[in-house]
């Protein structure tokens, strides 16, 4: 009966061991937005301590040849 306690114990001793040394799984994190940019989205915790930053809601576009033109006049004429 010694001999089958011991071999339990060395059983259970070793699966503790290997559950203590398993690879914890990585973090997966949901973002509630969409890339429509075609890049990598970059997903951290948030910070305690971050200061707070309100962006505003304009839309992003694209510069029309006009409004490029226009900026570029208005910048040498100054």
């Amino acid at each position: 009966m010694r001999k089958t306690t011991m071999s339990a114990l060395l059983a259970l001793g070793s699966a503790a061991l290997l559950a203590a040394c398993a690879e914890q799984e990585e973090k997966s994190y949901e973002v509630d937005a969409t890339d429509e940019s075609g890049g990598e989205l970059i997903v951290s915790d948030v910070d305690p301590e971050a200061v707070p930053v309100d962006t505003p809601d304009t839309e992003m576009r694209n510069v029309t040849p006009d409004e490029e033109t226009a900026e570029g006049e208005a910048e040498t004429s100054e």
